[in-house]
């Protein structure tokens, strides 16, 4: 069981650190909001340390080291740490999905960069969809077709995000977008990253990447109907609060290089109300036979995991590792140019 302080902790983390989701926690029922919110805050401790710490691989290797305290039932003495432990403990939360999102981080910490939008899929689906499994978990779903729609949901928003943030990233040296549409639009990337400026080019390829997530928001729709009746409304509110971001972007010409769009309190609570209505209506309706569309080939691998109900894998998976020695590697060349200099 979670410490009600450690939980009261989560909250404020989320309140704090993601408005989207603590709108939309606001319509879940308590048995499914309280270890949603210590799972978000786990992970967005982690995001945070990786996106913002002055060391992304070391901050990397540490969220290693606290997951693995984590399942060994002895967390790191932090609330956050604490409420992750009694999560894992009290569902069985199959390892693989918190460790897809500890891939996807220490794809961040490498600086990675996304050829196709195939690959981008995949780092959305380790970032994202891997969240949105584990909330199927602590809502005691483990059906395949259900898990399949919750990742489309996870990959749609992550895509949004990408979408909103292009300046902002830009401006840190980050770089999300599929650098074959860059070579198509004749950009060059280093000289964007130096001097980002919202062309033209660089508006088609916000425009694509919020056409794929209104596709995947679309998939994900017959999934929520799936879902236990009292949750429906907290996951409808979350794709409609991030879908509006992708609405603004539309309305401001794709701009997200000099402005970044945001929704306002009022308009928050006018989507937690459509977002009612629309879960009372959702039960009346016909099933959508989208939510027998095959899992995208990049999710494949977390509707497997968490439709599975044994949690007691102990040891990290063949990919992860290969990526965390990598890291690993990095981080101690840079360690020792670090003592040199």
């Amino acid at each position: 069981m979670m410490d009600d302080h450690d939980l009261e902790h989560c909250r404020e983390a989320i309140r704090e650190g993601s408005y989207s989701f603590h709108a939309a926690s606001k319509l879940l029922p308590a048995r499914v909001r309280d270890p949603a919110l210590a799972l978000y805050a786990f992970c967005r401790v982690a995001d945070d340390e990786v996106d913002f710490g002055d060391n992304k691989p070391a901050a990397v290797l540490a969220l290693r080291d606290r997951l693995d305290l984590a399942y060994a039932g002895r967390p790191r003495n932090a609330p956050a740490d604490r409420a992750m432990a009694a999560l894992i403990q009290d569902y069985g939360m199959p390892r693989e999905l918190p460790e897809a999102l500890l891939e996807g981080l220490a794809w961040d910490g490498m600086e990675r960069r996304y050829a196709s939008l195939s690959d981008l899929r995949s780092y959305s689906a380790r970032v994202a969809s891997a969240v949105g499994a584990m909330m199927c978990v602590l809502m005691g779903v483990r059906e395949r077709q259900t898990l399949a729609r919750a990742c489309d949901l996870g990959v749609a928003m992550q895509l949004t995000n990408i979408a909103r943030d292009v300046g902002e990233d830009a401006r840190a040296g980050r770089l999300y977008l599929p650098t074959d549409w860059m070579a198509e639009e004749g950009i060059d990337i280093d000289a964007f990253l130096e001097n980002p400026e919202p062309t033209p080019a660089i508006r088609r390829m916000v425009k694509r990447l919020l056409a794929e997530a209104d596709r995947l928001y679309y998939r994900s729709e017959p999934g929520i109907a799936r879902l236990p009746v009292a949750v429906r409304p907290g996951i409808f509110a979350a794709r409609h609060c991030y879908d509006a971001i992708g609405r603004k972007l539309k309305r401001a010409g794709y701009d997200s290089v000099t402005t970044r769009v945001h929704t306002t309190k009022g308009h928050k609570l006018g989507l937690l109300g459509w977002s009612l209505v629309r879960a009372a209506a959702v039960t009346a309706l016909p099933q959508s036979a989208v939510i027998y569309a095959r899992p995208l080939d990049e999710v494949a691998f977390l509707v497997e995991a968490a439709s599975q109900p044994d949690a007691s894998k102990t040891g990290w998976g063949e990919n992860v590792l290969s990526v965390l020695t990598q890291l690993e590697a990095r981080d101690r060349t840079r360690s020792g140019l670090a003592e040199v200099a």
